[in-house]
C-alpha cells in the first residue's frame, strides 16, 4: 500500500484531480484525421530563430490540414546519440528553445515526446551523484559483474555490455545496453520508477499527449536471461497504462520495440498495456516491395496481422531518425532477399549497422539510408521513376489500418547526408540532415525541385485521406489476393457506410485489373479519390507504373 500511495503521489502531486473511473478501451482516442510528422527539434535551423519556432512555422505554413500531430524527438540537454543520452529531463535544450515553445507546439498539434526511460547520460547529474555515493542516485543504476552469466543478453549494439567505473565504494561495473555514455537505470529500485512517473507528469503538464516509451523492452535486466521483454517490463507498462486511463488528460502510450512481430504485439497486453505499437516490419517490407516490384512478402505479412485490439492502434511509418530496422523481418524475408536489400541500399549510398549476437557473432541490425534515396533504383536497375516509386511507398502507409507518421526528411525528399556521417562518425547521421530554413523554403518554392514535388503531392494525398471515414485507424481491413505487382487492401468505415479499395502498383510496368476482382457493388457510384476518375464496376482498371488508387463509393 505504501508503494501504491507513492505512485499516486508521483503522478498526481499535490492532490491533483484524476478520473473517478478509468477510461475504457474504445476507438475514440483517434480518427482518420490523425497523421504525424517525426522531427528533431533542430531539423530546421536558420542561425537566428529558435529551431522549435521554425519547426512550428514549417508545420503551420506547409502542412496545415495535412497532419495534426508532431513527434519532437528528445528535446532535452544531452551528451550523445542525438538526444538519447539525456542529462536533464526537466529542461528543454536551450539550443532549441524552452518549455513555452514546447507548449505552443502542443497547443497547435498533438504532441508526442520521448520518455527515454532505459538509460541516462553518463555525464549527467544522476550518474555523477551515483559515482560519488549520494542518495538516492547511489542506487539508481544497474550493476553487474563480469563473472555473471550475460551470454543470453539480447543486444542492439556491438559495444561491450558492461563498463567499469570508479565510485566512492570502489570499482563497479554498470550495465550499458546501447553505449558507454548511456548507463542503464535499475528499475529493481522503486525510487527509479517513481522518478520516471514524476517526469511523465511534468511532460503531460507541458502539453505532451503521446508518450513514446523509448527502448522500453530492455528496462528490466536479470543476469542469466535475455534481459528483454521480461514480465517485470510488461508490469511497468501496465502500471503506466493504469495511470494514463485515470488521467483527466487524454494520454496515449506508444511502445518503441524494434523486434519481431510476436514480441512487438505483446505490448498491447490484453488491452491493458500500450495504446499503440510501432509497425516495425513496414519499413523494410515496403522497401522490398517497391524495389523488387513484388508484394509477395509484404502481402503475406499483412494477411497474418491481426486487427489491433479495441482501444489500441498500430503506428505506421517507413522512415524515422533511426535506420531501417531488419530484426522485425527475421523469418519474413528470406536471407537472399535481405542480401538484395543490403546491396541495393549500398548502391544508393547507404550504410549497414550490425548488432552483437550471443557467442560473439554479428547480424545486420539496420540499414542506414534516407528513405527517398533508398528508392533511387529498383532491383532491376530502373532509376527514372524515383519520385513515383517513393510516393507509392508513402501512400501504402496512408492506406493501412493504424495511424500514419512521416519522418520530416521523407516529406522533404532529403538526400543522404554523407558529409554528416564523415563529420560525426555515426552511420545514423546519414538520415539526420539539418535544413537551413531559407534554403529549404527556396526549394519548396521551386515547383521543379524534388522537395516541392514530393511535399506537394504528400500534402494532397494526406488531406484527401483525412476526410475518409474508411481510413479511421480501426476501420476494417482485408488484404486482397491480387497479382504480385499490386498491393490491395479493402477498408470499411466503422459505421460500414464507406468502402475504400486501396490499390498500389509497386512495379515499373503498366498493368490492368479486372474490376470484377474487387467485387464492386454495381449500383454504387465508384470513383478514385486520387485521380478523380469514375470507376466502372464491370470494367478494366488501368494502372501506370507505381500508380496508387483509392477507389470508394462515397467521399
Amino acid at each position: 500500500m505504501a508503494l501504491t500511495g507513492a505512485v499516486i503521489a508521483a503522478f498526481w502531486p499535490e492532490g491533483r484531480a484524476r478520473r473517478q473511473r478509468p477510461r475504457r478501451p474504445s476507438n475514440t482516442l483517434w480518427s482518420e484525421r490523425d497523421a504525424l510528422v517525426i522531427a528533431y527539434g533542430n531539423s530546421i535551423t536558420d542561425g537566428s530563430h529558435k529551431p522549435l519556432d521554425l519547426l512550428l512555422d514549417f508545420l503551420d505554413r506547409r502542412l496545415g490540414g495535412a497532419v495534426n500531430g508532431v513527434h519532437v524527438l528528445p528535446f532535452f540537454p544531452y551528451t550523445s546519440d542525438d538526444g538519447f543520452a539525456v542529462t536533464d529531463y526537466t529542461r528543454v535544450d536551450p539550443a532549441l528553445g524552452d518549455w513555452p515553445d514546447i507548449r505552443r507546439l502542443g497547443a497547435a498539434f498533438t504532441l508526442m515526446s520521448d520518455m527515454v526511460l532505459n538509460h541516462v547520460s553518463s555525464q549527467g547529474p544522476w550518474f555523477t551523484d551515483y559515482l560519488q555515493g549520494r542518495p538516492p542516485y547511489d542506487r539508481f543504476f544497474k550493476e553487474a559483474s563480469p563473472e555473471d552469466d550475460l551470454s543470453a543478453v539480447v543486444r542492439p549494439r556491438t559495444t561491450p555490455l558492461l563498463r567499469e567505473v570508479e565510485t566512492s565504494r570502489g570499482a563497479r561495473h554498470v550495465w550499458c545496453t546501447f553505449s558507454h555514455d548511456q548507463v542503464d537505470l535499475d528499475f529493481h529500485n522503486p525510487e527509479v520508477l517513481l522518478e520516471i512517473l514524476r517526469l511523465l507528469r511534468l511532460h503531460i503538464d507541458q502539453g505532451v499527449r503521446i508518450i513514446r516509451l523509448d527502448a522500453v523492452a530492455f528496462i528490466w535486466k536479470e543476469p542469466g536471461s535475455p534481459s528483454i521483454h521480461l514480465p517485470q517490463t510488461h508490469a511497468i507498462v501496465k502500471l503506466m497504462r493504469v495511470l494514463a486511463d485515470f488521467a483527466t488528460e487524454k494520454v496515449i502510450l506508444l511502445t518503441e520495440t524494434n523486434v519481431p512481430k510476436a514480441e512487438n504485439l505483446s505490448y498491447f497486453g490484453r488491452r491493458d498495456e500500450a495504446h499503440m505499437v510501432y509497425n516495425f516490419p513496414l519499413p523494410p517490407l515496403v522497401l522490398h516491395a517497391l524495389l523488387s516490384g513484388n508484394v509477395r512478402y509484404l502481402r503475406r505479412w499483412l494477411r497474418a496481422m491481426p486487427p489491433a485490439p479495441l482501444g489500441c492502434a498500430y503506428f505506421n511509418f517507413t522512415a524515422s531518425h533511426d535506420g531501417i530496422g531488419m530484426r522485425p523481418v527475421e523469418g519474413i524475408l528470406p536471407p537472399d532477399e535481405v542480401l538484395r536489400l543490403i546491396t541495393s541500399i549500398q548502391t544508393a549510398g547507404g550504410l549497414v549497422s550490425m548488432r552483437a549476437l550471443p557467442g560473439g557473432q554479428q547480424a545486420v541490425y539496420e540499414l542506414n539510408c534516407g528513405y527517398f534515396d533508398a528508392m533511387s533504383r529498383s532491383f532491376s536497375g530502373e532509376e527514372a521513376a524515383k519520385i513515383a516509386r517513393f510516393l507509392c511507398s508513402q501512400t501504402i502507409v496512408m492506406s493501412l489500418e493504424g495511424i500514419p507518421a512521416f519522418y520530416i526528411h521523407s516529406l522533404l525528399a532529403t538526400p543522404n547526408d554523407h558529409e554528416a556521417v564523415t563529420r560525426r562518425g555515426m552511420n545514423r547521421a546519414i538520415n539526420r540532415h539539418r535544413w537551413h530554413y531559407p534554403d529549404l523554403l527556396a526549394r519548396l518554392d521551386d515547383p521543379g525541385s524534388d522537395q516541392a514535388r514530393v511535399l506537394t503531392e504528400m500534402q494532397r494525398r494526406l488531406r484527401i485521406r483525412s476526410r475518409q471515414a474508411g481510413f479511421h485507424p480501426n476501420a476494417t481491413q482485408l488484404t486482397l489476393q491480387l497479382e504480385d505487382r499490386l498491393l490491395g487492401v479493402w477498408r470499411q468505415s466503422l459505421d460500414r457506410q464507406q468502402s475504400i479499395f486501396a490499390l498500389h502498383n509497386v512495379s515499373d510496368e503498366a498493368l490492368e485489373l479486372d474490376g470484377y476482382a474487387l467485387n464492386l457493388i454495381e449500383d454504387e457510384d465508384w470513383h478514385d479519390l486520387l485521380s478523380g476518375e469514375r470507376i466502372a464496376a464491370d470494367g478494366s482498371i488501368p494502372f501506370a507504373p507505381y500508380q496508387c488508387r483509392w477507389i470508394t463509393n462515397i467521399g
